[in-house]
């Protein structure tokens, strides 16, 4: 069976770029701890200044809905995804799924 990425685009508040990092960086903790692997989170550079994304990778569909439902009954990740509700920094996020070709 292929593993796959979770590719995650997200439309950002630009002048909340701290914001998203510290969310990017609790997300490093709770990730692993949950069953993902953690590919990285990225900031712009230079360009554009509003977008930024996050790579998870799993080994099938069906261990990211498990991690998924690990997510929402975890209190850490529940905490990390009401801080992003309300400090307001993501105004957009796109979720697109990856077969990895070269593993």
């Amino acid at each position: 069976m292929a593993a796959i990425t979770c590719f995650i685009r997200y439309e950002l508040d630009p002048f909340q770029r701290e914001a998203f990092r510290t969310y990017a960086q609790n997300w490093a903790r709770i990730i692993p701890r949950l069953g993902g692997r953690l590919l990285g989170y990225w900031l712009p550079w230079e360009g554009s200044n509003d977008e930024a994304w996050g790579l998870v990778g799993f080994d099938s569909l069906a261990d990211y809905e498990a991690y998924r439902a690990r997510l929402k009954a975890d209190p850490e990740a529940r905490a990390n995804f009401e801080f992003a509700q309300a400090q307001r920094f993501i105004r957009r996020e796109q979720r697109s799924f990856c077969e990895d070709v070269c593993p």
